[in-house]
């Protein structure tokens, strides 16, 4: 009840003073994006993401002072047929001369023509470390863009992968602001068939996009202590709308609702505070609790992604509690303004015939229902064994990028080795030489084996003292290969423990290479899934048994959410690890999943899918209080709330799908990966499986509690009072 009433007073005030709670939620969003635009968005550096022994390997280097500086190629090559060698070597003075003029740039190589002619190369050696400051590659792109415009008989390009993950970074801006702006219509549309007004279409709307540019603006102030790995942005974006319209949603439809049963507009703005306001603090606090989960996860990437979600969310709720009453107030019966014909009329007639029809064969039949529909997600869950993830490497980027077509320009004209391990050790002062000699052995049997005996030979770099070394053992071995992975093992658990692994007090690691990031990134992965998914199955539970008093609720709850996360995962696994949806996805299958998504998807799914259980369950307990049987009470209840719940998913689906669109195979993964989910929990689970186990279960489903008289319930509930203003209640918003 405390919270009820502190709900209903933040609305009281709200809707008295509502252009007083407009500013204040303006100057909010306002301050957020100023702050957000004075500190800027500070981007994770590849140490910042390094783990296991690659972070191991990084820090040693660092601490010996052996860490390599970060090097781009200049490029040069024709534009068609042979190369005009004279042409080139004026094409890559000219671009050097200007790159000498860049602050970021320590140094300048010799010209390096390729075997066949076809090419020529100069190394640019950037100060600092490597990956430090992306935003720095912009003054060498500038520069070089000159000098192609100067000589454009010729191809001159920069090449590199601070190159790369600039334009990687602006490619991303570009497509999820396309999707971000695409998002917004395609949302009023889907609102327009649920609200049947425009105006009442359009709230949700405006709050779920400034609850999204906040959490972006106040992003940037959290990135200076938890770097952005690259996806946050986006994933704020997906969410802020999501849960912002989701929640918005809920409210307006409530107060809609008490206005058509008579009640002024402050009483129904209280009515709507105490019910679905309330829905709307315990929806949002399970989706902030679900992605605290990912704090679990031990790494950079699911710390980020946590925390730019639960500040959107939090955002998002904060917003439906405070601004959406006022702007219920100053709309007032605009609300219903201008009308969608056809919808409008639709809306003023029952459509409880088509879900009592879309639920008689689960109510009639509930155990075959049952049945069909689990094996159905079973089968569906059943590739999801045979997931297989990865870090998000180089071959996950689209391959159309221009960076991407220099990249592969740079590799077949400069045929290096692939995949360089970087062997790093320290010894005590006194363990020096003995550690110079176990080095070279390192490197002679190195040289006899056959995985690494195609590369050139390693290069050994110690430190003044000599107490460090580090030595960069090359394959020519592409990093998803079984065989890259087999050379990094073969390295750490054979020929580094041999050899440099029996000097006294030796401290060693083996990284520097895509393939070993990529193996300790899935390692820890798959070492921190059980700890995550176990505190968001526990709390979802906790939260469910709590709310209805019910273990065996709790239990159904888990079962399902379970069921709807791994069939989203199987729809995974058949997408994207095969090649037949790639010209209909247009993307190119990589034969992986990237690793971070399966738990992240699993939190979100976890949340989101609460807001729709907490909501049915609530109206279909309330229709059994009221002395319905248990099957007319899931029908009635579920019929009740199938608005609100098909409009909510239609707006996270058209989002979602919006995201899947992106060529990006991370964003695309994320997207296909909630729409399935969210289209899989919003039908086959609420309309099939959800009313078949209450069917079976009867009133066991709410043991080990005991469902009251409608007039004992409202004794302990809220009663739908709310300011001395009676109304119905809708159990499910007033759990």
């Amino acid at each position: 009840m405390a919270n009820q009433n502190v709900l209903t007073r933040m609305a009281r005030w709200s809707a008295r003073h509502p252009w007083w709670a407009v500013v204040i939620w303006v100057l909010f969003v306002g301050l957020a994006l100023t702050v957000g635009g004075k500190t800027g968005t500070k981007a994770a550096t590849n140490t910042d993401l390094a783990i296991g022994q690659s972070a191991q390997a990084t820090a040693l280097a660092k601490a010996g002072g052996l860490t390599q500086p970060p090097t781009e190629a200049l490029l040069v090559t024709s534009l068609h047929g042979d190369l005009d060698k004279q042409a080139a070597e004026r094409a890559a003075t000219d671009a050097t001369g200007r790159l000498k003029g860049v602050a970021d740039v320590a140094s300048i190589g010799d010209l390096v023509p390729s075997a066949n002619g076809q090419a020529v190369l100069v190394p640019v050696v950037m100060k600092g470390e490597q990956d430090t400051a992306p935003d720095r590659v912009q003054p060498l792109l500038d520069a070089v863009k000159t000098a192609q415009d100067a000589n454009p008989s010729v191809r001159v390009e920069l090449v590199g992968p601070d190159t790369i993950k600039a334009a990687l970074n602006t490619l991303l801006d570009e497509q999820v602001g396309k999707a971000t702006l695409l998002s917004f219509p395609v949302t009023l549309i889907v609102m327009m068939f649920v609200c049947g007004a425009i105006v009442a279409a359009g709230v949700p709307v405006v709050l779920g996009l400034s609850a999204v540019l906040a959490g972006l603006g106040l992003w940037g102030a959290a990135s200076q202590l938890v770097p952005d790995p690259g996806a946050v942005s986006q994933l704020i974006v997906l969410m802020g709308m999501a849960v912002g319209v989701d929640y918005s949603l809920f409210y307006l439809k409530r107060y809609r609702e008490e206005r058509a049963r008579g009640l002024g507009k402050i009483d129904a703005v209280e009515v709507a505070a105490a019910t679905s306001g309330h829905s709307v603090v315990v929806s949002g606090t399970v989706v902030i609790l679900s992605m605290a989960a990912l704090y679990l996860g031990g790494n950079l990437a699911f710390t980020a992604m946590a925390t730019g979600s639960i500040l959107v969310v939090a955002i998002a709720m904060s917003a439906s509690l405070s601004v959406l009453p006022a702007m219920l107030i100053i709309f007032g019966r605009a609300l219903e303004r201008p009308r969608v014909p056809l919808i409008w009329r639709l809306q003023g007639r029952s459509n409880g015939r088509v879900w009592s029809a879309l639920l008689r064969p689960a109510l009639k039949h509930p155990a075959i229902s049952l049945l069909l529909s689990a094996v159905a997600l079973v089968a569906l869950a059943v590739p999801a064994m045979h997931l297989q993830l990865k870090a998000t490497g180089v071959d996950d980027l689209p391959r159309d990028m221009p960076a991407m077509q220099a990249e592969a320009r740079l590799t077949q004209f400069f045929p290096i080795q692939s995949n360089t391990q970087l062997v790093v050790a320290q010894v005590p002062a006194e363990g020096a030489a003995e550690l110079r000699t176990a080095i070279a052995t390192l490197v002679e049997r190195a040289s006899h084996d056959p995985l690494f005996t195609s590369t050139p030979p390693p290069e050994v770099n110690t430190s003044h003292d000599g107490q460090y070394a580090a030595v960069s053992i090359g394959t020519q071995l592409t990093s998803g290969s079984a065989e890259a992975r087999e050379s990094l093992s073969r390295l750490r658990t054979d020929l580094v423990p041999a050899t440099v692994g029996k000097v006294p007090g030796v401290k060693w690691a083996v990284g520097g290479s895509d393939v070993a990031y990529d193996v300790d990134y899935r390692a820890q992965v798959v070492d921190k899934m059980p700890w995550v998914l176990g505190f968001a199955l526990a709390l979802t539970f906790v939260v469910t048994a709590l709310s209805f008093r019910s273990i065996v609720l709790a239990l159904v709850t888990v079962v399902l959410n379970v069921l709807s996360a791994g069939a989203s995962f199987g729809v995974l696994e058949l997408v994207f690890q095969h090649t037949w949806a790639d010209k209909i996805l247009d993307f190119h299958s990589t034969g992986k999943v990237v690793a971070w998504l399966p738990l992240t998807l699993f939190v979100i799914l976890l949340g989101l899918s609460m807001d729709y259980h907490v909501f049915v369950v609530g109206r279909i307990r309330e229709a059994a209080q009221n002395g319905l049987s248990v099957r007319e009470a899931v029908e009635q209840g579920i019929t009740r709330s199938a608005g609100v719940v098909t409009g909510a998913a239609l707006v996270m689906i058209s989002v979602f799908a919006l995201f899947a669109s992106l060529t990006f195979i991370e964003m695309k993964q994320l997207g296909v990966g909630m729409a399935c989910a969210v289209l899989l929990d919003a039908t086959l689970i609420r309309i099939v499986v959800l009313p078949s186990v209450i069917a079976l279960l009867g009133r066991w489903v709410w043991w080990p509690s005991k469902l009251h008289t409608n007039s004992e319930a409202t004794t302990g509930a809220v009663a739908g009072e709310a300011g001395g203003v009676k109304s119905p209640v809708v159990a499910g918003e007033a759990v």
